[in-house]
């Protein structure tokens, strides 16, 4: 059986070279800045695969999961080197690695270790409906000033450890996705990176603070509100919970605590860095980057020094969950390339007719078209560059979008931040906090069983949204 899944799997590769190759060759040899929709077959094997991969065969999957990915990374790069030459296709391989994933997973990598050494401990209500509530509550709050995935990683641990129990607790991960991972962080540029983009273009920093919080109470409110009837359901359903005696709410690891603001920080400096930058495998890379990189892995390695084994061993600390997002991660990062530059071709790409659907016949922008498209396909892509697309074709005027443009840039923004937690690849925190759950024993849905308990969660509060803003 392997052998013969192995040999589809190699056809499958063959296929996703050619059609490429096949595709630039009809086209004259298309220029890599303007890719046809072909290029972007290997980002959608790769997604297929993560969503089929576990449901079909997740032995097989977790086995020989590195080797799948690698031939959707080669499914792209070989019809590059054929078509483009082996220089164009090192540098875009070099750009996709150096300047966009070695910054994101080192920043991910510096906040999983430092939250992992900050235990938190006692509290009498946690493990109830009500305080599963004020933990989501408290934890979307938290997105907005650390940022979405220092709030996930620090709160994960003891909302599982505190439900420990509870035989049911997959809808937990599912609201903490939505709320905490996501949701939360739009109330300031630390908290999620489209607004960090919009920061760097201009955005006032305190814009999505003073604008932008309606749009998460009423999104955050009925989902509050809902998880609090249904966790006090399926908890009435389980039986009484063990009797634990009342303690006092205790807090070890604060100098993780201090990493964790140091490394929100670094982001923030870092990414207004006066001009700058390096030479680096034939191209330049930003000084503030490079900064950047450091910093995390500074913070990295002070953690691993500093915390106690036994604050890790509560937490049930593992480098695993890293190391799996890690490779998935990677393999997006380089195939999503020419998917990105579908989108950066505007209305002149592949992609033109669907951006068209955000403006009317006369040209007016329609806010709440911004918000869905903005929203749907940053549950897909990578939310940042998703933003970026859509502020430029707003007009890109910083001065504008967030004076008589307003409505449109509160739709791009909360669309941007609020769709993030529909997919397990939305977001950052997403797939690392399905595999802590997993690690903590927590049932969890696979791709699109995860996407269809998030569309549920979210249907009526984003709908809320749209019709009270736009």
């Amino acid at each position: 059986m392997i052998r013969r899944m192995s040999t589809w799997a190699w056809a499958g590769v063959i296929a996703m070279v050619l059609l490429p190759v096949s595709a630039a060759a009809e086209e004259g040899g298309a220029k890599p800045g303007a890719p046809s929709l072909a290029w972007g077959i290997p980002f959608a094997a790769l997604l297929l695969a993560i969503a089929f991969g576990p449901m079909l065969a997740p032995r097989l999957w977790h086995r020989h999961v590195r080797w799948v990915i690698s031939g959707c990374i080669l499914a792209l790069l070989v019809p590059q080197t054929l078509i483009f030459g082996p220089g164009a296709a090192a540098d875009a391989l070099a750009r996709a690695v150096f300047e966009d994933y070695l910054p994101f997973i080192t920043l991910l990598l510096a906040l999983y270790t430092t939250a992992g050494g900050v235990l938190v401990v006692g509290g009498p209500w946690w493990g109830t409906p009500a305080g599963n509530t004020a933990l989501l509550a408290l934890g979307t709050l938290l997105g907005g000033i650390v940022g979405t995935t220092a709030a996930a990683m620090v709160l994960i641990h003891p909302l599982l450890a505190a439900n420990a129990h509870r035989s049911r607790k997959g809808h937990l991960v599912v609201f903490f996705v939505v709320l905490v991972a996501n949701a939360g962080g739009v109330l300031s540029p630390i908290g999620n990176p489209p607004l960090y983009v919009g920061f760097l273009e201009g955005v006032p920093f305190f814009w999505p603070l003073r604008t932008l919080w309606l749009a998460l109470l009423l999104l955050a409110g009925p989902l509050l509100a809902g998880f609090y009837l249904l966790d006090r359901r399926l908890a009435a359903g389980e039986g009484p919970a063990p009797v634990r005696e009342p303690r006092p709410l205790r807090l070890r690891g604060v100098p993780n605590l201090v990493l964790i603001l140091v490394v929100a920080l670094a982001v923030v400096v870092f990414g207004t860095w006066p001009d700058g930058s390096l030479a680096f495998f034939g191209g330049r890379l930003s000084l503030g980057r490079v900064l950047s990189v450091l910093v995390s892995l500074a913070a990295t390695l002070v953690s691993v020094l500093i915390t106690p084994r036994a604050v890790r061993q509560r937490n049930m600390f593992s480098w695993a969950p890293i190391l799996e997002v890690a490779w998935l991660f990677a393999a997006i990062f380089i195939t999503i390339g020419p998917v990105l530059a579908m989108l950066h071709a505007g209305l002149a790409g592949p992609l033109g007719g669907l951006l068209r659907m955000v403006e009317s016949p006369a040209g007016a922008p329609i806010p709440a078209a911004y918000f869905w498209l903005t929203g749907v396909l940053s549950a897909f892509l990578d939310n940042a560059p998703t933003y970026l697309v859509f502020f430029g074709m707003a007009g890109g005027d910083a001065g504008t979008l967030t004076g008589s443009l307003s409505r449109t840039l509160v739709a791009i923004s909360t669309g941007a931040v609020f769709f993030g937690g529909l997919t397990y690849i939305g977001a950052a925190p997403n797939l690392l906090i399905r595999a802590i759950a997993a690690r903590r024993g927590v049932r969890m849905p696979g791709f699109f069983g995860y996407c269809g308990a998030a569309l549920l969660v979210l249907a009526l509060p984003l709908l809320l949204v749209t019709l009270v803003l736009f």
